[in-house]
């Protein structure tokens, strides 16, 4: 996502969460940058921080963060305090969204809504297609039944059998044989 990776991704019924934590040992340097991104990403995040950065987490992210803190107990365990509520991200864009499915679940999509199949276009067009087509309130729910509902191992045949079908091989490389496996080389 952009140039940062978030820490913890939660799937929400009909919207998505980012979480970024920072320890006591970790500092505010990278987060700007980081808040920037996630703010492209996610309907929701939040910032944990451990107790030293509680005090002051409030001034490093906006409004809409919600912040938590995380504290070691007496026990070895670690206790949450929710400092503030995380509010609806408005800017987070549907199309970077829909960046987190796989081709098979957004030709689900694109069936669903009849939509062409676009099966020679490249996934980023597929998706500048259903972010035209369908409006992102009625996308967001799309994409999270998708992601809870994915079988990694069926989607995974999915995806090997759409590549097999639809990649073109390239002009620059031909197919050879040897010893019972398949090996590209290039021209």
């Amino acid at each position: 996502m952009g140039r940062s990776r978030a820490d913890i991704v939660m799937v929400l019924e009909g919207a998505l969460a980012g979480i970024e934590i920072k320890s006591d040992a970790d500092t505010y340097a990278r987060l700007a940058r980081q808040v920037v991104d996630y703010d492209r990403f996610f309907d929701y995040n939040f910032l944990v921080v451990g107790s030293s950065h509680a005090l002051h987490a409030h001034e490093h992210v906006p409004e809409s963060w919600g912040i938590i803190s995380a504290e070691m107990t007496e026990d070895a365990g670690i206790d949450f305090y929710i400092l503030r509520e995380a509010q609806r991200n408005v800017s987070a864009d549907i199309r970077l969204q829909l960046r987190f499915l796989w081709r098979p679940e957004l030709a689900k999509i694109q069936e669903m809504y009849g939509m062409p199949a676009y099966a020679q276009k490249s996934k980023q067009f597929v998706i500048g297609k259903i972010a035209q087509t369908v409006p992102a309130p009625i996308l967001r729910p799309r994409i999270t039944e998708a992601l809870f509902e994915r079988d990694y191992e069926e989607e995974l045949k999915e995806i090997r059998k759409f590549r097999r079908t639809h990649s073109k091989p390239s002009p620059h490389t031909s197919h050879v044989l040897r010893r019972g496996k398949r090996r590209r080389r290039r021209l």
